[in-house]
């Protein structure tokens, strides 16, 4: 049996698989893992028994698929924004694409990451490891940008950028449950503002930084 093994796979079975796994994502996101049963997970993606259990073991294992999707999913959002920092105007900009997903894809379900972990942290070790890594991967992210501003002479060089970095996710996340719990997106416009103002803290004059880049 095939499972979970994706070396295998016809291009139609690949497509089948992919279909189980953004059909899963969808009705988690609205209902919770909890909430999810495997006979919605068939009805909504229109396959059978035997063709769910021959991609996947148990439902577990389509919650683990879950949890890798959504996490490149959210990164893969952000991406264009995330992966050019290297001062504070790109940073603003990161925080401003942030705000305006958040806008865009309304408040009520949160961050699809942080949603998963407030669900599954205390009842599964092994969705717990793989969310913490999701978010690890996201701060590293955010800490690759923080460094290039202070390569660049932008940030001080006693500027923790792991700090900092994981600070800034916080108040994403935060920022994010408050927008759902208020229906409102101005809790993430605040709690960022707030740790970039934090960043600014350790800003370097610009005539300091044009002789440290000499």
């Amino acid at each position: 049996m095939l499972r979970n093994s994706t070396t295998r796979l016809t291009k139609r079975g690949a497509a089948t698989r992919r279909r189980i796994i953004e059909g899963a994502a969808r009705l988690i996101l609205e209902q919770g893992v909890a909430g999810t049963s495997l006979d919605e997970v068939m009805a909504e993606t229109g396959v059978s028994k035997s063709q769910l259990y021959h991609y996947f073991a148990d439902k577990d294992a389509i919650v683990a698929e879950v949890i890798r999707l959504q996490v490149e999913n959210v990164l893969a959002a952000q991406s264009r924004e995330l992966d050019v920092i290297d001062s504070m105007r790109s940073l603003r900009h990161w925080r401003d694409a942030i705000v305006k997903l958040s806008s865009v894809q309304g408040t009520e379900n949160g961050c699809p990451i942080g949603s998963l972990a407030s669900e599954l942290t205390n009842r599964s070790e092994a969705a717990r490891g793989m969310l913490a890594g999701g978010f690890e991967t996201w701060s590293r992210r955010i800490e690759a940008g923080l460094k290039k501003m202070r390569e660049r002479g932008e940030l001080a060089e006693t500027a923790d950028a792991e700090e900092l970095a994981m600070a800034i996710l916080g108040a994403v996340q935060g920022g994010l449950l408050l927008a759902k719990t208020m229906r409102s997106v101005r809790p993430v416009e605040l709690m960022l503002d707030m740790a970039l103002a934090r960043v600014e803290q350790h800003l370097v004059a610009p005539s300091a930084a044009r002789r440290r880049r000499k």
